[in-house]
């Protein structure tokens, strides 16, 4: 099918703002767009997160919760709003805003009605989307629409829906399963930015691109990039020892034309790195560079952080910057797929660039780890901070209920826009909870403060929610009112 709506929009190779988003920014628009990482970063503090949650048993619906991060408000650090979904057995997991700051970029939207309103969640393994309004009052959203895994799979022959971003010409779905059975190849669903509906798939030529995780962009040049975990059946159930040990996992990155959704080439990170996660392409819209993680090495259990590039040739790298080893564990401490090996993996599952691209956070979920890296020269980051929540091995207490060990540990990781807040969940998918925290992973989320000035990391004592906060469910991915370091990209110099 091909890619919808491309004559739209009009991006050159060397980027660069056009007419039609002179005219957009002139027109009044919703405040939480912001027109550079510089006014983001000024803009009002978060008063609000928006944080899904999801019942392993499929047994109760999954729900949208809202958690008050105001510290003058009387209900700090507690949650205020919930609605559920109107189904079961969703596993919501990442989610998104219908719109951000890159809106500025696209031609053909009514700025003066666009705004950051709506949250889209995808049911990883439903394959249902919920959209939920957070208006009037961003306190109580309710879901307004389903999105079926029907519609889905007929419209684009895709399932799975795992991450999305406010795109060109549509809501950009990101999708690990094909339409029917367990296998692929992955890929991106476009939706409707005013309905929702699906309109296509976005590919019009996937080259050698077969795996699917995470996508995103250099809006101003014409360029998408995408990353590699697995297919459904690699993922659904837990870790697949033999897939893992054969390699079969993602190792790869893929960049693509934006506008003609056409691939372009494909850069190989090493078959021991498996599992090509997030990609954090930086804010500076004028810059041609991101940060990803890979979750481990077959050779030592270590993660890995990966700097992509735009060399001199204009054709696209990736070197190795970090190396974050394995930790000597007892084997009777470890879960059963770990015991062979004596040692924990950190097992990288989330980073988190800040707005202003000088600070990487890194979750280590299998240790109980959050690093803060320098990353002011992003081929050479610099480790400033670290903090410890939960771990196989640890299971660190926060410093508000030192007698209580938490199960996983930091896993989604947020970044407020003035990057100096960073916000944290413990789950990280159902069946590889159970899987590496066998006795239990419970639910939390703490927020952790940041030094922007040298570097360092410390545990807020005040702020810390658990299981009973989230009446039982596991809490995933966090969104923060007004946006935050990880859902929007920039399309003016800053």
């Amino acid at each position: 099918m091909r890619h919808h709506g491309h004559d739209h929009h009009h991006f050159g190779p060397g980027g660069g703002h056009d007419e039609g988003a002179d005219a957009a920014a002139s027109s009044p628009t919703d405040p939480t767009f912001y027109r550079s990482p510089a006014e983001a970063i000024a803009a009002p503090r978060e008063k609000l997160a928006y944080v899904v949650a999801f019942d392993r048993a499929a047994e109760r619906p999954d729900a949208l919760t809202v958690v008050d991060l105001d510290p003058d408000s009387t209900s700090y650090g507690t949650v205020v709003g919930w609605e559920d979904m109107p189904t079961t057995g969703d596993e919501l997991h990442h989610f998104g805003w219908n719109a951000c700051s890159s809106a500025f970029m696209h031609e053909g939207h009514d700025m003066t009605g666009l705004s950051r309103r709506y949250l889209l969640m995808p049911g990883l393994r439903s394959s249902n989307v919920h959209v939920a309004d957070t208006h009037p009052d961003p306190r109580a959203p309710r879901v307004i629409k389903t999105i079926t895994a029907q519609e889905l799979a007929e419209k684009a022959g895709y399932s799975r829906p795992h991450t999305l971003h406010c795109g060109p010409d549509g809501v950009y779905l990101s999708c690990l399963g094909a339409a029917s059975g367990d296998g692929g190849p992955g890929g991106i669903a476009v939706l409707n930015h005013d309905t929702f509906d699906v309109v296509g798939r976005w590919e019009t030529d996937r080259g050698p691109q077969h795996l699917a995780y995470d996508a995103w962009w250099h809006l101003m040049h014409n360029t998408l990039v995408t990353s590699e975990w697995g297919t459904p059946a690699m993922v659904e159930n837990g870790v697949v020892a033999e897939q893992l040990l054969n390699q079969e996992y993602g190792h790869a990155l893929h960049f693509w034309d934006l506008a003609a959704g056409k691939h372009l080439q494909r850069v190989e990170l090493g078959a021991e790195h498996q599992m090509a996660l997030e990609l954090r392409p930086a804010h500076d819209p004028e810059a041609t560079w991101g940060l990803m993680d890979t979750v481990i090495s077959t050779q030592d259990l270590s993660a890995s952080i990966f700097h992509w590039h735009r060399t001199g040739t204009g054709e696209w790298a990736a070197e190795q910057v970090v190396s974050i080893p394995a930790e000597p564990l007892d084997a009777d401490k470890l879960p059963e797929l770990l015991r062979p090996f004596g040692a924990v993996p950190p097992l990288v599952t989330d980073i988190s660039l800040s707005v202003d691209d000088r600070w990487l956070y890194v979750s280590c979920w299998g240790t109980g780890e959050l690093k803060q890296y320098d990353v002011s020269d992003p081929a050479h980051p610099r480790e400033t901070g670290s903090v410890r929540l939960g771990g196989i091995g640890d299971r660190a207490a926060h410093p508000s209920a030192p007698g209580t060990w938490l199960g996983g540990g930091p896993q989604m990781v947020e970044t407020s826009r003035d990057g100096k807040r960073v916000y944290v969940t413990n789950s990280l998918y159902g069946a590889w909870d159970d899987q590496f925290y066998p006795h239990g992973i419970g639910a939390w989320m703490a927020k952790i403060d940041a030094d922007t000035d040298t570097g360092g990391l410390s545990i807020d004592e005040d702020f810390f929610l658990s299981q009973e906060d989230f009446r039982g469910l596991r809490v995933h991915q966090i969104r923060l009112q007004g946006g935050d370091a990880s859902s929007d990209s920039y399309c003016y110099r800053t």
